[in-house]
């Protein structure tokens, strides 16, 4: 993006390297356990990621003094200076601006149409094997321009432009929020949460996938049923989904169980309670009430401005073509909460779905 725009490599460099630390910050199994990071720390893994491109390195992150065989392990900081780099214009570069004041470097990391979003969902797509997840990125960075300040796309690349946005939002829907991928990761949400040790557990976060689990399994109990199950796919059924209100996503209800967990941790375990069930054998998605989570570049728009040449002048596509705008800001699942629930379970919660969704109020 960087040579189509005719950046020299000085101007570069810093980019590159806040796209190479941006994710540096997340947690095990990436935006699975954003939620978990920010009831516990109450941070998110951009902040953590800015600490640690800072310096200011929080607690459970914290560099050791030795390393192995004697190698002594650097800060970042420490090394971009080696490379005539400030960890301060880096982190500048990482903080996402106002959306309709961000300058074009920050949009190459924080657009509608950036560099992350260009390599991820074609990662995606790829090993996903999802036909429809075809992005024709060589045209786009072809297209991308310079102009008032703006990544703006050029009318002859507008074909490739639509076709990212449709491409983007098939994935979230077909890929990102597929009913096996959301009800493994809500299983591997809750064997965190139903933990003894919870909410003290942020060491836990800066683990690696593997050894989380490896934690997990040891750990037994409703913790290590889960991460077992996790990897050998055991996952639990679908039971029934509850439909949006007249409110749709700002319903109240669904909002507080999503800003609350411990209230929706109270909600699984009545309706558990309920079928006759152990706690923890119900578990509930509020997937469509996070915008834009748990995955970065949710299909919101969130004031994010989609700059083309449009009869020779800039405009925002998605204040001139409201499709666009719809389709992306639509909610990301046709239901409000989905309830998740051990194979052995699922017959019976269908059957006393109006009992327990009476618990939602």
């Amino acid at each position: 993006m960087a040579t189509g725009l005719g950046l020299s490599s000085e101007e570069a460099l810093p980019l590159e390297i806040a796209g190479l630390l941006h994710d540096l910050g997340h947690t095990p199994f990436s935006h699975t356990l954003e939620g978990v990071l920010q009831e516990v720390g109450g941070t998110s893994h951009e902040e953590v990621t800015a600490h640690l491109v800072r310096g200011d390195v929080p607690e459970p992150y914290e560099v050791p003094q030795q390393g192995v065989d004697g190698f002594h392990p650097r800060t970042i900081p420490e090394v971009l200076e080696r490379h005539g780099l400030s960890s301060r214009e880096v982190v500048e570069l990482l903080r996402a601006p106002r959306p309709r004041a961000r300058p074009f470097r920050s949009e190459m990391l924080h657009g509608s149409i950036d560099a992350d979003r260009l390599d991820y969902l074609q990662r995606d797509a790829h090993y996903t094997g999802v036909a429809h997840g075809f992005i024709d990125a060589n045209r786009l960075l072809e297209t991308v321009r310079q102009e008032r300040g703006h990544l703006v796309f050029a009318e002859k690349g507008r074909p490739a432009v639509e076709g990212f946005l449709f491409a983007r939002s098939l994935m979230y829907s077909s890929v990102y929020y597929n009913k096996t991928v959301r009800i493994a990761e809500i299983m591997l949400q809750s064997a965190l949460e139903r933990l003894p040790s919870f909410p003290d557990i942020a060491p836990l976060l800066t683990l690696t996938d593997a050894a989380l689990l490896a934690f997990l399994e040891r750990e037994g109990g409703r913790a290590g049923e889960f991460a077992r199950r996790f990897e050998v796919r055991q996952l639990y059924k679908r039971a029934f989904t509850h439909p949006w209100g007249a409110e749709g996503p700002a319903d109240p209800r669904f909002l507080r169980l999503a800003k609350v967990p411990s209230e929706r941790r109270r909600i699984e375990d009545e309706m558990a309670r309920r079928l006759g069930a152990r706690p923890g054998e119900v578990l509930l998605d509020l997937a469509s009430t996070h915008r834009g989570a748990p995955h970065a570049g949710a299909p919101t728009t969130g004031g994010d401005p989609l700059w083309i040449w449009e009869a020779g002048k800039v405009v925002d596509l998605f204040r001139t073509d409201g499709a666009w705008s719809t389709l992306l800001s639509r909610p990301i699942t046709p239901w409000a909460v989905a309830a998740y629930v051990p194979a052995r379970l699922a017959e019976a919660a269908r059957r006393r779905r109006s009992r327990l969704l009476d618990v939602l109020g």
